[in-house]
């Protein structure tokens, strides 16, 4: 019978037992002690052996019947799990989606066939049970999608399927904006080298702006702008003119970044930072790195990144130096979460012109530097990504990976032309800016630039958020802001 163990417990077999038990008495008795009394005892001795034998026998019995049953238990094969298949849905965007392949208790190898709307789309080989995310390109945007999998191993007699997944692609978001722009300077030279955006009325830009007045010098400088929704107004942030000393002046700032109204970094063009909070900045602030841009997650982790591979980092009290491994000059920082309740995913990108061949792309963790990818082609200035989707690195091309490490492959939609600071809110809305008035954005399909060429200006820094982009550069002498609403 299927499923239990039999054991035959016939007079048959009993009666060889009592016979087998009865000859291994009496060879017992040949060679005891008693052997010289055998003659006179042995039918004595077999009787009352043959009597001790029948009652122990149902308990003899019994013990081997137990052992029988659980020896024949342990051959008897379980019943065979069934084989598992299920897709999820990680991500989409307008062309692409990331799928989550899980399998349980397969026959390897096997083979996967991933069908898109009743279509064979992939076929993978599997070798062993895992999570893997499977890549699918080439979708239209705000298009739904039927995506199921089917496996048949070389061992199965029969197809597993999974469940069917339904995905949806995101819709491109529009490339229509309404343009706006401010030119600041009256004398010598003006620029503008970052932008942060709170709000649509809370924008600050830093750089250097000079105008001319009736002061000592003929002029005065200031070294940032903030839009408070109607108007812009010219600041003096102060710097010290030497880190421990309290000569203070508004030198040139070449950073800022803003974790709310009351609460934004800007960084001059050397070694210090100042918070504002709102109403007025704090006392000048020294870092151990000179500084070309700032992130960070709150004002308790901030990162400063800047010439001769610099890096700091700032946990709310002081600045600690981290050992970058390079002496290029480090251009830009950027970090994003790996995912809703994850940690955050740090990069950075260093170049130097005059020497070639060098480039690096290198993630932060743990305050830790490692080295993730180079290459000889390579000049980049700017890095933006959203973690395990999309990594995007700019310099005179723009060049996309899936993976931080690479491969990095060039997009040869936008022009030729350098590109100095990127920008993005979701993989349908990134922008792009550069020289030449290069300003351009992505709706999750296509490239649109929006400016024609024009020798004399250029962009140094753009951001977006919601319907509204800000760049920032200059035009001739002067500086230049312009808004873009959508």
């Amino acid at each position: 019978m299927h499923g239990a163990c039999i054991i035959d417990n016939s007079n048959g077999e009993i009666v060889m037992l009592r016979i087998s038990f009865l000859k291994s008495i009496k060879q017992s008795v040949n060679h005891s002690i008693i052997h010289p009394l055998r003659n006179l005892h042995y039918k004595f001795y077999i009787t009352k052996a043959y009597n001790k034998m029948k009652a122990t026998m149902p308990l003899l019995i019994l013990i081997i019947q137990t052992l029988l049953f659980t020896t024949g238990c342990k051959q008897s094969t379980e019943p065979k799990l069934e084989a598992l298949l299920k897709l999820e849905l990680e991500d989409a965007s307008c062309t692409e989606a990331w799928i989550k392949l899980s399998t349980a208790n397969f026959q390897f190898p096997a083979t996967i066939n991933l069908l898109k709307d009743g279509n064979v789309a992939q076929t993978i080989s599997l070798w062993r049970d895992t999570d893997t995310v499977l890549y699918v390109d080439s979708l239209l945007p705000s298009q739904t999608y039927r995506f199921k999998t089917i496996v048949q191993s070389s061992k199965q007699q029969i197809n597993t399927s999974s469940n069917e997944l339904m995905v949806t692609t995101m819709d491109t978001t529009s490339h229509e904006f309404t343009w706006q722009s401010w030119e600041f300077g009256t004398t010598g030279s003006s620029t503008l080298y970052d932008v942060a955006i709170i709000n649509e009325n809370d924008i600050w830009a830093v750089g250097e702006i000079n105008i001319a007045d009736t002061s000592i010098n003929g002029y005065t400088t200031y070294n940032a702008v903030h839009w408070d929704g109607t108007k812009w107004e010219l600041k003096k942030i102060q710097f010290y003119t030497f880190c421990g000393q309290q000569n203070t002046g508004s030198y040139p700032a070449k950073s800022v970044f803003a974790f709310g109204s009351n609460d934004v970094w800007i960084a001059m063009d050397g070694s210090q930072v100042v918070r504002w909070n709102g109403i007025s900045q704090s006392q000048p602030i020294c870092t151990p790195v000179s500084i070309n841009k700032l992130w960070g997650s709150s004002s308790e982790d901030l990162y400063a990144v800047g010439n001769n591979g610099n890096i700091a980092h700032w946990d709310g009290s002081r600045w600690t130096k981290i050992e970058s491994g390079t002496t290029l000059p480090i251009m830009d920082v950027y970090g994003a979460r790996k995912d809703k309740i994850g940690d955050y995913e740090i990069l950075c990108v260093s170049a130097d012109a005059n020497i070639p061949g060098q480039s690096k792309v290198i993630s932060i963790e743990d305050k830790t530097v490692h080295e993730l990818a180079t290459d000889p082609m390579w000049e980049p200035w700017a890095i933006w990504f959203i973690p395990s989707r999309r990594y995007i690195h700019a310099d005179d091309g723009l060049w996309e990976a899936y993976r931080p490490s690479g491969p990095w492959v060039r997009n040869r939609e936008l022009p030729s032309l350098f590109k100095t600071s990127i920008d993005g809110q979701g993989l349908n809305d990134i922008v792009v800016c550069g020289a030449f008035m290069l300003l351009a954005h992505w709706n999750g399909a296509h490239w649109r630039t929006f400016f024609p060429r024009n020798a004399s200006s250029g962009f140094v820094g753009v951001c977006i958020r919601d319907d509204l982009i800000v760049a920032v550069g200059g035009v001739g002498n002067r500086a230049m802001v312009l808004i873009g609403r959508r």
